[in-house]
């Protein structure tokens, strides 16, 4: 297969307008931060494997932009026809177009795998110089992918209430409640964790997170959920229609916001002869952080309500059962991590000679014997993921698992391979960042071990990210304190010896859901209590 540059330039020449660039993001139709085999399209283009970063395409330059989680590793992945741009030190990818292409010049971008709000901060900032987004009808990506993996048909399954917590019934009366006290008529859903929370339903359709590729739309009388239904069973159907939600067809989803948007949708009112404006309920609830460009230009301007998704909230702050799940899933979880030190220490010493993990070391280590088993970040890796396996209610893992040894271990999101991974080292740090999806909760936790001696630099740097969790753990603050304003507090032990971190210091988690669940923006001191907060590394 030939490099896909040189596949998508003619397309991108032959387009009507031609197109001076093409943005590819790393987001699918949901703007998922984790998607399927089959919409990584940025990582095709560019061969950077990253979940975030989005890639830049012209007829004489291509160049992707990622945060320092990823610095490292996109500098090792990508070949010498793309060019690493560092965000936070180089400019912004829409500054950089606004900069460097031509006036009136034209980017094209796939209008399902953009959000409204980055759309919307693009087409502002390219109106300066008369360039112009244009959107495509068909994704060139798409268009030379020729191995492209096809869609799988992953069934959907009904999440029971006993881990739930709350009815589906309950959930849409509180959402129709919200819709109404805004005066809107209806509301579109579009990320995959939103809908799976709102109908108790989960799924497999991407590796790691048990959602569905799915959309929903709930107005004030009707509901619909958007899913291929070869995935939907005769239990799924039941449970649909005990909830009174109507089964659609996943691609019916487009022409359904039209005939929301008409007044046409919510089937129910027009039967009862009251019109959505009678009842002075006429706007369209979207989140413009959320929703795709594409949806929400079959809207009418003047009757959309622009704001962050009402389940942002509701989701964050776990219900009694969800947050009972959560603490048991957690010391099963743990019980796991606690089992796999207890056998990697043995291994470490039976097979490097480390003298154990809470004794004092001398000199260095190596394996005893050449016949004596390699322990390596993959097969020691695979025999935590077998430990946390026998637990009660294990449904997988919540993230590839990030099994690092010394230079390894500074790569934020390092993923190793069995080919090219490093052998355990007495002499080095190791680090393994992890979690599970139990059918009562969602785990991630990071542990740093030394079987050896650590350096002083090591130990130093050790106890300064201590210090900075201890700090954040213990802080009294005022009520309406946000999580921004407490960063500095993790990071100031580090600071002082001129040391920092370039990812965020924490980040939502959810029930049996994506490991990294949005905080939303508005939260009050009671709210940050009852939030899963969990450090990162």
């Amino acid at each position: 297969m030939g490099d896909p540059l040189d596949a998508l330039r003619p397309l991108m020449a032959s387009h009507n307008p031609p197109l001076y660039a093409l943005i590819v993001p790393s987001e699918d139709y949901h703007q998922s931060e984790y998607v399927s085999s089959r919409d990584k399209r940025r990582e095709f283009v560019s061969g950077f494997s990253g979940s975030a970063g989005v890639a830049l395409i012209t007829m004489t330059d291509a160049r992707v932009w990622t945060d320092g989680r990823y610095f490292v590793q996109a500098a090792q992945e990508l070949s010498d026809r793309w060019k690493l741009m560092r965000i936070g030190e180089d400019p912004s990818l829409e500054n950089w177009i606004s900069d460097n292409l031509p006036d009136d010049a034209t980017i094209g971008i796939d209008p399902w795998c953009v959000s409204v709000d980055t759309a919307q901060r693009w087409e502002n900032i390219f109106a300066r110089k008369q360039q112009k987004l244009v959107q495509l009808s068909v994704n060139l990506v798409d268009e030379v992918w020729k191995s492209r993996p096809l869609a799988e048909a992953n069934p959907v399954i009904v999440h029971p209430i006993e881990f739930a917590g709350r009815s589906v019934s309950d959930k849409l009366k509180d959402l129709r409640e919200k819709l109404t006290k805004v005066k809107a008529h209806g509301i579109i859903f579009t990320t995959l964790d939103e809908v799976a929370w709102l109908y108790n339903v989960r799924g497999s359709d991407v590796d790691y997170c048990p959602v569905i590729h799915s959309f929903a739309i709930v107005t004030t009388d009707t509901a619909f959920f958007y899913v291929d239904k070869k995935k939907v069973s005769d239990e799924v159907y039941s449970h649909m229609e005990e909830n009174k939600i109507e089964v659609r067809d996943y691609g019916a989803v487009s022409s359904d916001v039209g005939l929301l948007s008409s007044g046409q949708l919510s089937s129910a009112s027009k039967q009862n002869g009251i019109s959505e404006r009678e009842n002075n309920n006429h706007l369209i609830w979207v989140d413009p952080g959320t929703c795709c460009y594409a949806l929400y230009a079959n809207l009418k301007p003047d009757q959309i309500y622009l704001q962050q998704s009402p389940l942002a909230l509701e989701k964050a702050l776990k219900n009694p059962v969800e947050l009972d799940g959560l603490r048991k899933c957690h010391i099963r979880d743990g019980a796991a991590v606690v089992q796999y030190l207890v056998w990697l220490d043995k291994q470490m010493q039976d097979n490097y000679g480390a003298p154990g993990y809470f004794l004092e070391p001398e000199g260095t280590h190596k394996r005893k014997h050449a016949e004596t088993v390699k322990l390596t970040e993959v097969t020691v890796s695979d025999k935590l993921e077998g430990f946390r396996a026998s637990k009660e209610h294990f449904k997988g893992l919540s993230f590839p698992t990030i099994s690092s040894v010394g230079p390894n271990a500074a790569i934020c999101h390092y993923n190793p391979e069995p080919e090219t991974c490093l052998e355990l080292d007495a002499d080095k740090i190791y680090l393994f960042d992890s979690g599970a999806q139990y059918q009562d909760g969602t785990t991630d936790i990071t542990r740093t071990v030394h079987f050896g001696k650590p350096s002083q630099h090591e130990k130093a740097c050790y106890t300064a990210v201590l210090k900075g969790h201890i700090a954040l753990d213990t802080a009294k603050f005022p009520s309406g304190t946000s999580g921004n304003t407490l960063d500095v507090l993790a990071r100031l032990p580090l600071w002082k010896y001129g040391l920092d971190y370039r990812h965020g210091t924490g980040h939502g988690v959810g029930s049996y859901l994506n490991v990294h669940e949005v905080v939303p923006k508005k939260w009050n001191h009671q709210k940050l209590l009852n939030i899963s907060m969990y450090q990162s590394r």
